[in-house]
């Protein structure tokens, strides 16, 4: 059974940085992508980014491109997304995720397991 728990989010002003993980059981060898997304009140949840857990190849939606980086631990079983450059934008419930197919970029028909989520709150 796969499983997957965020940390490492919390309230920064903007500007600032956080760095968040993703600790997965030892099932999530078995996927093929794994990412971050993230819903914000009222809105659908958007793909923030993902990786290949075999070649390592990244996407990111071009909202954080330059300013997150997503990167993977697999010894220890670990997703993370560094977040730097934070923006009043970027406030958000934050999802890790795991999937067995890709069916494109950043997209949630990818994923079959979610973790419960890490929330993320900058102010101005």
């Amino acid at each position: 059974q796969v499983q997957l728990v965020e940390s490492g989010g919390g309230s920064v002003q903007a500007g600032g940085s956080l760095r968040l993980s993703c600790a997965g059981s030892e099932y999530t060898h078995s996927s093929y992508v794994m990412g971050w997304f993230r819903q914000a009140p009222g809105k659908e949840r958007e793909g923030v980014a993902e990786i290949s857990t075999g070649t390592g190849s990244t996407n990111y939606a071009d909202s954080v491109k330059g300013r997150f980086t997503i990167s993977q631990d697999n010894a220890k079983n670990t997703l993370y997304l560094q977040m730097n450059s934070l923006k009043p934008d970027d406030t958000a419930m934050y999802y890790c995720a795991a999937g067995y197919s890709w069916v494109g970029p950043l997209q949630i028909q990818s994923y079959n397991h979610w973790g419960q989520g890490t929330q993320v709150t900058v102010s101005s």
